[in-house]
């Protein structure tokens, strides 16, 4: 009898213990969630701290750790975490039709569920997320970011299509071959941060971590060309777009490596690191992307401007935005619509209250650039 009693006096301890264990654990995921968002508010104090102080230690961490794997790690944990929510909606669907739904098996669920939320939370705003709410480029370089008129806007498309149309006349079939090859795509964009890490050191980017995207045709499908997996600090990099889009995309991934979260953002570092390549491929890319943002921005407040400009290509800008065009509508489907509503949303609720449409945001970047430094320096 008294043996038995232990035995009970010990199962209840454990069970106390656990349950201690547990309330304990959920407080310090609850107490960081909520230092995450009061932090947030503060821009200053995360730009000296956390995106030029934690940050770039932490990430390089990170990519000297799996960087030198040849495949998507973040991918393959993706893979991963889709395989199990699968899994678990199938075992949720048949218990419901066993009728094994249970009050307690729903409020286990749903307390597993709401405790995995809040740890991909911390994670997710630990190792990355919290760059959302630095300062970013505009403050470091002093740009004077505002609203912009029609005038501006047409003087730096002029320029934009101008210094266009001039690689577009120089740019060979044997580059364009080249960047085919992703081993010399990332190499690329290494070298183009390793060159404005010269001007602006907070730009240095080693190891290189960049990989070819297990889901690239998927993703054409979806709608993305690329995206940074904070988990593993891999940059995932679509490689069956249109290769003269590839080299933009890269540099751009490699702005999220390096602590520009916000889209608007990525795409300015993107134009500043590439444009400092050798390669006229790699700066045709830039310019590439640069005017069509531009020119975009135009067409929604002139469309006969917008026209105008399109008369002024170059044939070969012509040729690859009509590949681009055939390329988009072979891939179009109801997923991306739903895909890029859930990004428009996410993005929305990260400090970027235009969604999706804060990549053409790039413009006012731009143009803030080109009062700055002049029309020779765009």
């Amino acid at each position: 009898m008294l043996y038995k009693l232990t035995i009970t006096g010990m199962l209840k301890k454990d069970s106390w213990l656990n349950r201690t264990i547990n309330l304990k654990v959920w407080l310090i995921v609850v107490i960081l969630s909520l230092l995450i968002i009061i932090l947030g508010r503060y821009s200053l104090l995360v730009e000296n701290y956390y995106a030029t102080g934690f940050y770039p230690k932490f990430s390089y961490g990170w990519r000297l750790l799996l960087g030198w794997i040849p495949f998507s790690l973040g991918d393959i944990l993706y893979l991963f975490l889709i395989i199990i929510i699968i899994v678990k909606i199938v075992q949720s669907v048949r218990r419901i039709f066993k009728r094994q739904w249970t009050r307690d098996f729903f409020a286990s669920s749903l307390k597993g569920f709401l405790f995995g939320c809040l740890v991909i939370f911390v994670v997710f705003y630990i190792s990355w997320g919290m760059n959302y709410s630095r300062k970013g480029i505009a403050y470091q370089l002093s740009l004077d970011v505002k609203p912009y008129t029609l005038q501006e806007l047409d003087t730096l498309t002029g320029l934009l299509q101008k210094k266009l149309n001039e690689l577009a006349a120089q740019v060979s079939m044997a580059e364009r071959t080249e960047l085919k090859s992703k081993k010399q795509l990332f190499k690329m964009g290494d070298e183009a941060y390793q060159a404005i890490s010269v001007k602006y050191p907070f730009l240095k980017y080693e190891p290189v971590s960049l990989k070819p995207s297990i889901f690239s045709y998927a993703g054409n499908f979806l709608g993305f060309s690329g995206y940074y997996n904070p988990f593993t600090g891999e940059g995932q990099v679509n490689t069956t777009v249109p290769v003269f889009t590839r080299p933009f995309i890269t540099f751009h991934e490699i702005a999220h490596q390096v602590g520009y979260a916000k889209e608007n953002e990525a795409n300015f570092m993107a134009y500043l690191s590439g444009r400092e390549h050798p390669s006229v491929g790699g700066r045709y890319s830039i310019y590439f992307e640069m005017y069509r943002y531009s020119v975009y921005e135009i067409y929604k407040r002139d469309t006969a401007l917008a026209a105008a400009y399109r008369q002024k290509l170059h044939p070969q800008v012509i040729r690859d935005l009509l590949e681009l065009k055939i390329f988009s509508e072979k891939y179009e489907s109801v997923a991306e619509d739903y895909f890029m509503g859930i990004f428009n949303l996410f993005l929305k609720a990260n400090k970027q209250p235009a969604g999706t449409a804060s990549y053409n945001q790039v413009v006012a970047w731009l143009e803030a650039y080109r009062k700055k430094f002049g029309n020779e320096n765009l």
